[in-house]
């Protein structure tokens, strides 16, 4: 397995308390393989990749507890130095803004390049040189022309063609893109999404995919991991997910996508708002704006139950798991 994460506990510590922000993260990727974690705003999606990276602000962060296992091996125990080997050359994360994470007074060919003179020990005309491949690798027009060139300089999805160039510079195995479409017109989504799928194909990467939105990841995930209120309430093969949803908060999200066959009618909307973390409701987080909700979910933490009746392996958060799945 190319990572895992167990058990993970992350918190931060806030004047009005303390906001668990993840609680109890289980998930893995394999080499080649697309993992798209999901849920709202809120929900410890970024979080967990931000502690899976190394690049948790501590504090007011911190990692309570759990494993982060890379190839086997613990990321939370190695010594900072160790681990900053392995960011950007190993592993590397793709930012949802594009703009704010590129350096906007050095041209874009400059901090490709970097990555090569930091970790390659290359020279400064070898890196520009492979500045310019990269940009030619992510289909940028006319990269040797443009490799001089600034951020401001290029469109929203230009800027995220480089930021998947710098992530790849160094052909790492696995890449977290944390909403790369973000900001984006939906044709430049997808040809940002297929960029995504065909350079992991080519180069055999695991990718975790973090987004809130179910219809991006329909083409490229093999798995799908449902997040809400820091803790993962459903894991399922992805088309198992999209055929029979079994937890309440997947079945809300999959209803709120627009839909061709219901032109003209009221889009649906979960009801309510995500709970404040520093007060996280007793028993299942999502009782309060669940429809199914019974007393028992008020008072009950529901435990990941085994789906038995799905052909593959899938887990879900949720006491009436069995309704849901036939509703």
């Amino acid at each position: 397995m190319l990572l895992e994460v167990r058990d993970l506990h992350v918190e931060f510590t806030t004047r009005d308390g303390v906001a668990k922000a993840v609680n109890g993260v289980d998930y893995s990727v394999d080499a080649g393989e697309t993992l798209a974690v999901l849920g709202e705003s809120g929900s410890g999606k970024s979080v967990t990749a931000q502690a899976v990276m190394g690049i948790l602000d501590m504090p007011p962060g911190r990692i309570a507890g759990g494993e982060i296992l890379f190839k086997g091996k613990d990321l939370l125990t190695m010594r900072e130095e160790e681990r900053r080997r392995i960011r950007g050359a190993e592993m590397a994360m793709i930012f949802q803004d594009a703009l704010s994470s590129l350096n906007p007074v050095l041209s874009v060919g400059a901090q490709l390049g970097e990555m090569y003179e930091v970790h390659r020990g290359l020279s400064r005309k070898v890196a520009r040189a492979k500045a310019v491949e990269l940009m030619d690798r992510v289909k940028i027009p006319a990269a040797r022309q443009r490799v001089g060139d600034y951020p401001h300089q290029f469109s929203g999805g230009m800027r995220q063609r480089i930021m998947i160039a710098m992530a790849l510079a160094l052909e790492p195995s696995l890449i977290i893109a944390d909403e790369p479409t973000t900001a984006l017109d939906v044709t430049v989504q997808a040809q940002v999404m297929d960029l995504l799928a065909e350079l992991q194909r080519e180069l055999n990467m695991g990718l975790i995919l973090i987004t809130h939105d179910l219809g991006v990841v329909a083409d490229v995930a093999d798995k799908i991991a449902v997040m809400y209120a820091g803790r993962i309430v459903e894991s399922a093969p992805v088309h198992e997910i999209y055929a029979a949803p079994a937890h309440p908060y997947t079945r809300g999200l999959l209803d709120s996508i627009p839909r061709l066959d219901q032109k003209g009618q009221e889009l649906y909307a979960i009801k309510g708002l995500p709970p404040n973390l520093l007060h996280i409701p007793p028993g299942c987080a999502f009782n309060p704006r669940c429809p199914m909700a019974q007393p028992v979910c008020r008072t009950d933490v529901p435990p990941l139950y085994e789906v038995t009746e799905s052909p593959v392996p899938r887990t879900t958060a949720c006491h009436f798991w069995k309704e849901c799945l036939h509703a």
